[in-house]
């Protein structure tokens, strides 16, 4: 009998998506949308996501432009983007709402790597829970007499082997991301 290994793979790649998202939302001298998605703006009477009420196009590789689909909103936008202290500068004008990424310094650049590495960590310890959870299944599956001791030797092996070829994956988003923030 055959072990499935796609409930370790689908959370794997669960937990690789995540990394990616979260790595994707540090700011790392570029313009990028991305960093906007967390801001909360103040429109028609309650918080609304920021995707919500205006357009982002990346208007160079340090702004973009904030194109609200009420001109009334350009203030609120403006002092949303201000309060979520992101180290942007957001500057309200005809058309919308033009957010000015700065030259990093090498002590946010410290602070970023920093935060990179702590968020690759986190993905680390995720994906260690789920490889734990496929060992003591597999060892379970063993006890039960399912399958016999040279099987589950060669499926944690096996289990060894995919866990390592996630565990590069982890490894090269973290580099990516290095080089994007010291670059």
């Amino acid at each position: 009998m055959a072990y499935d290994f796609s409930v370790f793979k689908n959370k794997a790649r669960q937990v690789e998506e995540w990394l990616a998202k979260e790595l994707s939302a540090l700011r790392a001298g570029r313009a990028s949308p991305v960093i906007l998605d967390s801001i909360l703006v103040e429109a028609w009477g309650s918080k609304m996501p920021l995707k919500q009420v205006a357009a982002m196009t990346v208007e160079d590789a340090r702004t973009l432009r904030v194109a609200p689909y009420d001109a009334e909103q350009s203030k609120a936008i403006e002092k949303a983007i201000t309060a979520a202290n992101l180290g942007l500068s957001a500057v309200s004008g005809d058309g919308g709402v033009r957010v000015i990424f700065p030259e990093l310094s090498s002590e946010r650049r410290a602070a970023l790597l920093k935060t990179a590495k702590g968020k690759s960590e986190e993905a680390r310890v995720s994906f260690r829970r789920v490889r734990d959870e496929v060992v003591r299944d597999i060892d379970a599956e063993e006890k039960a007499g399912s399958i016999g001791e040279d099987e589950k030797f060669r499926l944690k092996k096996e289990l060894e082997k995919l866990a390592d070829a996630e565990g590069k994956k982890i490894d090269d988003a973290l580099i990516r991301k290095e080089k994007e923030i010291l670059s």
